[in-house]
Formats: structure tokens, sequence, C-alpha cells
């Protein structure tokens, strides 16, 4: 029987935010629909394109004639008013209250009232590190997030362990070399798989004087130890 995964020589944890940290669905669901609206688009194909994306992307690609900064002004201003309802994903107050500060980081695409907005509404704390959509030229898929994390932390891209519920983030973290944990999402790629974050444990403590095991347990319960499968 498979207990799990476990990866080892980890360094430093990087988590993407919305779908991972934060059930944002409904908040993004609203602000995006509303967007759309304004400029009579499609919210369903809007919506489609939005997950993993940096806004001044998602203009680009859905409404090239209009002004970017602009419009990324204006979703920020609506995306604000969708705060009620976003809630922390099961496990993530404990698995981040289990982290030292400096080995862990939040990589999003969301701009930065966003990202702390969301944090704040779902009663996370806010991370010593946080990459936002502001702090990169190239958002995902390009790897520079999750790169400019590993190097503020002062960690090996190859001993960060991502966790991703979006195909595009996942293609950012294995540009910039790292394992990825998919949460909610499974595939070509993705070492291993769970439901949210209760399913994972870390042992022993991250230091940044030595590496630590990240388990993840097969049947959402999160085990630190037992047989699994390594991730090297």
């Amino acid at each position: 029987m498979d207990h799990g995964w476990t990866a080892g020589a980890v360094e430093a944890l990087l988590f993407d935010l919305d779908g991972v940290l934060v059930d944002s669905r409904a908040a993004i669901d609203g602000s995006m629909r509303a967007w759309a609206a304004l400029h009579g688009l499609d919210g369903d194909a809007v919506l489609a394109l939005a997950h993993g994306r940096r806004d001044a992307e998602l203009v680009r690609e859905v409404a090239p004639a209009l002004d970017v900064a602009a419009e990324v002004a204006r979703i920020t201003a609506l995306e604000l008013g969708f705060m009620d309802g976003v809630t922390a994903m099961p496990g993530a107050a404990a698995l981040l209250a289990a982290l030292p500060p400096d080995r862990w980081a939040v990589v999003t695409s969301s701009t930065p009232p966003i990202a702390r907005g969301r944090l704040a509404a779902a009663g996370l704390p806010e991370p010593a590190l946080l990459i936002t959509a502001d702090d990169v030229d190239r958002g995902k898929p390009a790897p520079d997030g999750y790169l400019l994390a590993a190097e503020k932390l002062g960690a090996a891209p190859e001993r960060c362990l991502v966790f991703e519920d979006a195909p595009i983030g996942l293609d950012a973290a294995r540009s910039a070399g790292m394992r990825c944990v998919g949460i909610g999402l499974a595939g070509p790629g993705v070492l291993a798989s769970a439901a949210d974050l209760a399913a994972v444990r870390v042992t022993p403590p991250l230091t940044v004087h030595g590496p630590g095991c990240v388990a993840v347990d097969a049947d959402g319960r999160g085990h630190a130890d037992g047989p699994g499968r390594s991730l090297g």
C-alpha cells in the first residue's frame, strides 16, 4: 500500500497563494466577471485565462487594445471589493505556523494589495518574503518569481519545494528547476498531489543550517513518518 511521498533535502518551501494557501474562488470569479462585463467580454473566457496569470498578461491576452496599467488598477479595485468569503485552505495555518519565517515564501501572480488583502482576510500571516506581480518582469509560466524567492532565501532551486494548483504555476516551478507538489493538481511534472495542505508535514523542522523532509500523505491526513515514495 502506498502511504504517500517524501521529499528530502528541502531547504525552503515556496507557496502559490490562490488555491494553495487561500480559497479565493468566489472572489476571483466575482471580480473577473465584473471586469469582463465592463468591457463586454465573455466572463467564462476571461475566468479560464485568469487562473495563475498576472492581471497585466490577462489584459494583453483578452483585450490588447486597452491600456494595461489602467485596467490592472481597475481589476485591483474590483478585487479589493471581493474579500468577503476568502478563507484559509485546510492545513495552511498549521503548516505556516510550523515553518521558520526565513524558510518559506509566497510567490503569487496577484498585485501586492490583493495578496496582502487575501492573506489578511483568511487570517494567515504575511510572509517575510512575498513575491508579487510587481516584483518580476515576467509572470508565470516564466520561472522568475520562484527563482527570485530562492535567491532571497539563500536556497538552491533544486532544494526548494513548490506548492501549486495551476498548470501555469507548475510550468514556472519546473522551469526554475524546482520540485512541485500539486494542490488539487496532478499529471506530468507533479511529483506528489494532495487535496490541500492538511496532507503536508515537515520533519525535522527546516532551518538555515540544515534541510528537512516534506511528507505528503496519500490519504490526505498528513503523516510525518511511515513508508513512502522518495522524491529525492
